[in-house]
C-alpha cells in the first residue's frame, strides 16, 4: 500500500470538494425521488392505485410501457442511492441494464405511441395525427440524451446530467395527468411546468460550481428546442390541412338549405366555435325583383327616347 509523505518544500495539500460531491449525491437523490413523486402522482389514479397490471388499460402494449417506464424512474432512484452509499460497483454493473431498458423504453414508446394513434386515443381535445407528434419527439430526445450519457459514463458529473435531463423528456405524460386544472389534459403547459426541474438543476450548478455544466447548457437547450419546434410545426400542419379541406363534413350546412328558407347553423368541429354560418334562401328571390326592376326601367328610357 503506497504512503503519501509530506515534504516541507511541498506540502501535501488539504482534499478539496468532498463537501461538493456530499451535496451532489444528496442533490441528484433528492431530484431522483421528486420525479418518482411526479410520476406517481400522475398515474395513481389509473395505474398504481388500479391495480398496475390489473389496470383498465385498452392494450397491452400500453401494459408493457407502462411498466418499462416505471422501472426506469425505480432505477433512476436506486443507481442515485448507490452512489451516495460508495457502492459505484453496483451502479456501473446496473447502468449496462438501465442502458438496455432504455433502447426497449424507446421501442415501447414509439409502439404505444402508434397505438394510440389507431385507437384515436391520447388527448381528446388534439387531433391524434397532430397529439402523435408530442410521444415520438420525447422519444427523438430522450433517446439522444440517453445515447450521450452512456457515452459519457466515466465522466460523471456530465453523465448524471445527461441522464436527469433525459428523464424530464418524460415528464409531461405524468404531469399532464395531475389533478390540476392548470396542466390537466394540457401538454404544452405539463412541458412548461417540466422545465421547472432544469431550472432547478441550473440554480445548483450556480450554487455548487458557481456555473452551469455544459451538459446541462446543452442537453436542456436540446429538449426545449425540440419541444417548442414541435408545438409550432403541429400548429402549421393544422392550419395547412384545414386549408386543403379537410374538414367536417358536418360543418357544410349549404346542402341543406332550401329556397325561401333561412338556415343559421354553428359548425359542429369545436375548433370553429364562434363561427356562424348564414344562408340566406331568400337572396334569389331578392336578385330576380332587382333584375325585373331593372328591366322596366329599360324599358321606360326606350319608350321615352324612342
Amino acid at each position: 500500500m503506497a504512503t503519501a509523505v509530506a515534504h516541507p518544500s511541498n506540502p501535501a495539500r488539504p482534499s478539496v470538494g468532498l463537501a461538493g460531491r456530499r451535496y451532489e449525491d444528496l442533490f441528484f437523490s433528492a431530484m431522483a425521488l421528486l420525479i418518482l413523486a411526479t410520476v406517481f402522482v400522475g398515474f395513481a389514479r389509473t395505474y398504481y392505485l388500479a391495480g398496475v397490471f390489473q389496470a383498465p388499460l385498452p392494450s397491452l402494449i400500453i401494459h408493457l410501457h407502462g411498466a418499462a417506464f416505471s422501472c426506469w424512474v425505480l432505477l433512476l432512484v436506486t443507481q442515485a442511492s448507490l452512489v451516495s452509499a460508495g457502492r459505484v460497483d453496483i451502479h456501473r454493473r446496473l447502468g449496462i441494464a438501465g442502458f438496455l431498458l432504455a433502447c426497449l423504453m424507446v421501442i415501447l414508446g414509439v409502439l404505444a405511441a402508434t397505438d394510440a394513434l389507431v385507437r384515436s386515443g391520447g388527448n381528446p381535445h388534439m387531433d391524434p395525427k397532430v397529439f402523435y407528434i408530442i410521444p415520438i419527439t420525447d422519444m427523438l430526445v430522450f433517446a439522444t440524451l440517453v445515447f450521450f450519457a452512456f457515452r459519457a459514463r466515466f465522466n460523471p458529473p456530465a453523465h448524471k446530467r445527461l441522464i436527469l435531463v433525459a428523464t424530464v423528456a418524460l415528464m409531461i405524460a405524468a404531469i399532464a395527468r395531475w389533478p390540476l386544472a392548470l396542466v390537466h389534459r394540457n401538454p404544452i403547459r405539463a412541458a412548461l411546468f417540466s422545465y421547472l426541474f432544469l431550472l432547478v438543476l441550473v440554480a445548483y450548478d450556480l450554487w455548487s460550481t458557481r456555473k452551469v455544466y455544459r451538459a446541462t447548457l446543452w442537453a436542456g437547450a436540446f429538449l426545449i428546442f425540440v419541444q417548442q419546434i414541435r408545438m409550432h410545426g403541429r400548429r402549421s400542419w393544422y392550419y395547412s390541412s384545414r386549408s386543403h379541406g379537410q374538414h367536417n363534413p358536418q360543418n357544410d350546412v349549404s346542402k341543406s338549405a332550401r329556397p325561401g328558407k333561412e338556415y343559421r347553423q354553428e359548425p359542429q368541429d369545436s375548433d370553429n366555435r364562434g363561427i356562424e354560418i348564414e344562408i340566406i334562401g331568400q337572396a334569389g328571390a331578392h336578385a330576380r325583383y332587382l333584375f325585373v326592376r331593372a328591366r322596366a326601367h329599360q324599358f321606360l328610357l326606350a319608350a321615352r327616347w324612342g
